[in-house]
This record gives structure tokens, C-alpha cells and sequence, in this order.
């Protein structure tokens, strides 16, 4: 399969604008003379060649990247090989472990900054490197807005993590070892030891959390090779991929070929079907939004539902399965579930892909080689694995991701003969994750077995940034009796890596004036997950003086601006059902070919 579109010559080329311009010659000499001051030929220059751009998210700052800074020397040579010019620049650095207040302000300020670069600078093409969990959607929400011929680069999960025989996932454990630590089974230094035990070698996280989930969505959306994914980042095979990404950049510059070919509306049902499978994380919705609205494609929590519920979870991976990256790549990785899903009917098989191919000619022949790690469609860890989207008095959107829907979780709260997967409780309020981690130890607040766990104020405004701590887990008081899960909702995140069934992304949040900001506690809900509802058992006249007094007080306080970015993005940004963009953002599309930026002389 190949687009009919003319090829790529030379005398078209965007660099040319810059380097061989006879109509602007002191523009372009200026160009040059820039370039050659540090051993860059003329030859190279004005040649012809494709100028290749390499996108680095590696640094210091972003650990779970940081081997793309000697990756990108294979990616070089491939590019070279391949009669292309190769020039290096940063992305904003993005780790979602450390970054603070939370890493999700990085996202939609290394998207714009690397429009910037793409849209003014002199590139043919853009490989794209990717790993820790936001440097994924900001590379490809920029690759659809400038589209220019773009290709990414994951950079691998890390090997397993072990203690003694038994697997150690990263993030995955840090939930249990906050457990352990809250009711006395461990002490600190054990505690910080067994985390780091889950990280042993270079690479993003080793379980399904956002980094691998979003890594295998460039791939289920085409904007990768074929199985190179989930290659762990210190096998060999990863770096003979990265030279294989560099060779083909460059034919995508001579074919044309853009992400707008690629990101189709197919493509994008692809994904959310292929997430399913995986046991993918809450954020995947938020990032897999973001990138179709800046690809023009219409998509929104209710597709997630409706594509992806009723798919069956075929990955055996941490938090939703046993194993970790390591036993998914050999078992098959990415091509071995969708190959499980094509011949199932659930893949648009004839969608483009960057190797010039469609996806059902990549998959053909991939199958699991271990059914254990990576399930046959008929015999999966779940019946029904994707996102509920539940609506209701509360919020307009929410998800539930339910293929980590424990047995314990269900027996307790969604057992009820007479109330089948509905269950009702009080709730207890957070504002803000300092609120809860300052209270929720306080026995004045009689938090019981079926109390429900709200954080609000933590959203993209309210945080600011949309923080990953709607996953609470309950006082160490109850932990110590055995119930080590309560509901949780919220209008903020949880991790990636996290086992938590809680009700996340509420949109709109508290701090814009969802009704959120009305919940008090001691209000009872109802959960519905049949009919996707969420009911404030308050009624309207009540709620109806809240708001007046919410209102009369200013409205719903949450922390100040701390940096200008902060107030930029809040000022802007989306509800985290609409992707957390930034409003008018999506507006600009193809803007390489629609606005070739203008001389700067």
C-alpha cells in the first residue's frame, strides 16, 4: 500500500528554502556560514540531501531517556546511510517521577516548542524519540500540527526488576509498597530498597503504564516500525531499530509521506481497540485525544467506550497481569496483539503505516509465542477490558478503566444481587493531595469499609497540570485490618502503573466550576457501572444554594500561579476529556506547507 501522491525531488524540499536559494542569496548565505563554523561542508548543505531532524528527549533530567543521547548515534548513521543529513536538538526535558508540580505541564510546553522548531527550522523530516510517558503525545501532537514526514523512536522499557524469584514492576510496586510501609511490614529504608529494585537497567517503565502503553500506540497508530515498541532499551535489537528508523525517515521524505497519511480516523479506532487489549493506562484516552484533535480527527471518551469496552485484555503484564516487558517482546509484543485482534475483526487491517506498508501486511505472521504473556483472543485475562465512560450529576465525563477490577474489589463493592455493579457510599473530600495526606490518617473522619475516597482540585487547572493522585489508599488504620482498596474519584490522574479501578479525568474539574466543587462530606453517591452513572444523592434545591454560596465566596480556591507557564497553560487548557489541549492550539494544522514561515532577513 503507498499514498498516490508525486514523489519528493529534490528542488522541493523545505531545507532548500534555507540552503540553496539563489532569489535570497544573503539569506542563505547566512544560513550556511552558521552551520559551516563547527565542520559542517557545503556539499552537505546544498546537495540536495534531506536535512533530518532528531528530536532528543533524552538528558539528566529525564533518566527514563537518557540512553536516546548514544541511541540517536545509531539513528545518525542510518540516516547518512541513507543519503540524509542529520541535526540534533533538545526537547524540553519531561520525567514524570520528579518533575513537579506535576509532569503533565510539560506536555503541552514540549509540544509547542517543538512546533516551533519543526515549523522554522530547515527540516526535510523529524525522527522522533520518545520513552517517559509524556514525550510520546507531545512528539506526535507537534508531528500532526507541523506534518512534515515524522517517524518515532521509542527508547525501550527497562529490564525486569526482580526480588530474589519474584518480578518487581516498576510504579506497580510503589502502591504496594506504600501499603506495606502504612501498616508496619516494612520500614523505610526497606521501603525505598524494593522500589529501586524495579528499576534496574536503562529504559522507561517495565510495566504497562503510560510510558509502554503510549510507546505501543505510536505503534497501533502506525507512526513507528513494526514490533519496535516494546524492544527493551538494552538489547541489541534496539539499537538496530533506531538505525533501521534512520534509513527510513529519509524514504519518507522522498515518498512524501506525512503524519496527516497516517493519523487517520482508522488509525485512531486502531488504538483504542489495541490499549484495550493491553490493559493500557487511564492517561492513554487523555494523549490519544489530544493527538487526534491536532490531527483533525474527532474523538472522545464515548469512542473509548464504544470501540473499546467490550475488547478483551490478551497482555499479561503488570498492573493489570503477571509479567513485565521483558516476557511481552519476547512473547511477541505489539504485532502479536493486533495480528490476535485483525483476525478477529476488530483492526482496520489496509491503515498506512511509516514503513510504507499497511498494518495488516506488518502483523502478518506474528502471532504470540507465549500464550501465557500475550493470550489468544478466545481464552483472555478479561472478558470486557476497556474504559467505561460514566456520566452524571457530577461530571460530564469520567473513566473507569476496568480490566483492573480486582476480585476483591468486586466481591466488596459490586456483588450486590440486588444491585448488580452499582454499589453507594459517603464520601470523604480532598482539596488537593496535600489535604489528603495531611488527614486521611484523622479518625475524626470514620472512614469505614465502604467509604468512597473523592480528590478534587487536582486537575489541569486546579494542580495545575492534571496530578496523578486519584488513587488514594485508604488509612493505615483499615489497611491493617485487610482492606487495602476503597472507590476513589476524582478530577485529577492516577498512574499509569497503577491498580487502582478509580474513577478518573472528571471533567469538567472543581476549579472551573464542575459540580465537583459542591461534593461535602458526608454526601452520599451512587456508582452505576450498567448504566455508566454517577448520582450526588443531594437534591437540586441544596445544590442550588451551594453554588450560590460557592459563588458569593469567589469561587473554588486552589493554589496560586508559581511560574508564568503555569498561569499561560491554565489560562488555556482544556478539560482532560478533551485531551487537556490547549485552546486554539488544534486549530493550526499542516502549518509546514499552509505557513512556511517567513524570512528572517
Amino acid at each position: 500500500m503507498t499514498t498516490q501522491r508525486p514523489r519528493m525531488t529534490s528542488d522541493r524540499l523545505r531545507s532548500r528554502d534555507w540552503f540553496d536559494n539563489p532569489e535570497h542569496p544573503g539569506t542563505t548565505a547566512l544560513c550556511i556560514e552558521r552551520y559551516m563554523n563547527y565542520g559542517m561542508t557545503l556539499e552537505e548543505l546544498t546537495s540536495g540531501r534531506p536535512i533530518i531532524g532528531i528530536a532528543q528527549s533524552g538528558s539528566d533530567l529525564t533518566p527514563c531517556n537518557r540512553h536516546h543521547v548514544e541511541l540517536v548515534k545509531r539513528v545518525k548513521e542510518g540516516i547518512r546511510a541513507a543519503g540524509g543529513v542529520p541535526f540534533e536538538f533538545p526537547l524540553h526535558p519531561i520525567h514524570e517521577n520528579v518533575r513537579r508540580p506535576t509532569a503533565a505541564l510539560d506536555r503541552n510546553l514540549a509540544y509547542l516548542g517543538l512546533v516551533e522548531v519543526l515549523h522554522g527550522y530547515p527540516l526535510d523530516g523529524v525522527v522522533l524519540t520518545t520513552g517517559c510517558d509524556k514525550t510520546t503525545p507531545a512528539c506526535l501532537m507537534a508531528a500532526a500540527t507541523v506534518n512534515i514526514p515524522a517517524i518515532v523512536l521509542s527508547g525501550g522499557p527497562m529490564l525486569n526488576g526482580w526480588h530474589g524469584a519474584e518480578r518487581v514492576g516498576s510504579g506497580t510496586i510503589v502502591w504496594e509498597m506504600r501499603k506495606r510501609l502504612a501498616a508496619g511490614d516494612i520500614d523505610y529504608p526497606e521501603f525505598l530498597s524494593r522500589i529501586a529494585e524495579s528499576a534496574p537497567s536503562v529504559g522507561h517503565c517495565n510495566t504497562m503504564g503510560t510510558a509502554s502503553t503510549m510507546n505501543s500506540m505510536a505503534e497501533a497508530l502506525g507512526m513507528s516500525l513494526p514490533g519496535s515498541a516494546m524492544i527493551p532499551g538494552p538489547y541489541k535489537e534496539r539499537a538496530m531499530v533506531a538505525y533501521q528508523t534512520g534509513e527510513r525517515v529519509v524514504d519518507m521524505v522522498w515518498e512524501d509521506l506525512r503524519p496527516s497519511d497516517i493519523l487517520t480516523r482508522e488509525a485512531f479506532e486502531n488504538a483504542i481497540v489495541t490499549c484495550s487489549a493491553l490493559g493500557g493506562s487511564s492517561n492513554a484516552p487523555i494523549h490519544v485525544n489530544a493527538i487526534a484533535r491536532h490531527a483533525g480527527v474527532a474523538l472522545d471518551n464515548d469512542d473509548w467506550q464504544r470501540l473499546g469496552h467490550a475488547v478483551p485484555l490478551l497482555a499479561n503484564v503488570m498492573p493489570a497481569g503477571a509479567y513485565l516487558g521483558e516476557e511481552f517482546h519476547r512473547a511477541g509484543g505489539v504485532p502479536a496483539i493486533i495480528a490476535e485482534l485483525l483476525a478477529n475483526g476488530l483492526i482496520h487491517g489496509d491503515v498506512m503505516t511509516v514503513n510504507g506498508r499497511c498494518m495488516a501486511d506488518n502483523v502478518a505472521g506474528r502471532e504470540s509465542r507465549d500464550p501465557e504473556v500475550i493470550r489468544h483472543f478466545d481464552n483472555p485475562l478479561v472478558e470486557k477490558a476497556g474504559f467505561l465512560n460514566l456520566k452524571g450529576n457530577l461530571f460530564d465525563s469520567a473513566l473507569m478503566k476496568t480490566s483492573v477490577i480486582a476480585a476483591d474489589f468486586r466481591e466488596r463493592f459490586l456483588s450486590d444481587p440486588d444491585n448488580p455493579d452499582a454499589f453507594e457510599g459517603k464520601v470523604v473530600v480532598f482539596d488537593g493531595s496535600e489535604d489528603y495526606h495531611a488527614r486521611i490518617d484523622d479518625p475524626e473522619l470514620d472512614i469505614d469499609a465502604t467509604t468512597i475516597l473523592v480528590m478534587r482540585g487536582a486537575g489541569p487547572v486546579g494542580h495545575p497540570g492534571g496530578a496523578e493522585v486519584v488513587n488514594m489508599q485508604p488509612p493505615a488504620a483499615l489497611i491493617r485490618q485487610g482492606i487495602e482498596s476503597l472507590p476513589c474519584l476524582g478530577d485529577g490522574r492516577q498512574s499509569g502503573t497503577s491498580g487502582s479501578p478509580s474513577i478518573l479525568n472528571a471533567s469538567p474539574e472543581a476549579a472551573t466550576g464542575g459540580p465537583l466543587a459542591l461534593l461535602e462530606t458526608g454526601d452520599r453517591l451512587r456508582v452505576d457501572l450498567r448504566r455508566c452513572e454517577v448520582t450526588l444523592r443531594v437534591d437540586d434545591t441544596e445544590l442550588a444554594a451551594r453554588r450560590s454560596r460557592l459563588e458569593a465566596a469567589g469561587g473554588y480556591d486552589y493554589p496560586a500561579h508559581q511560574t508564568p507557564w503555569q498561569e499561560i497553560q491554565r489560562t488555556l487548557v482544556e478539560p482532560l476529556a478533551d485531551g487537556m489541549t490547549l485552546r486554539g492550539a488544534p486549530d493550526y494544522r499542516d502549518v509546514a506547507r499552509q505557513s512556511p514561515p517567513r524570512d528572517n532577513h
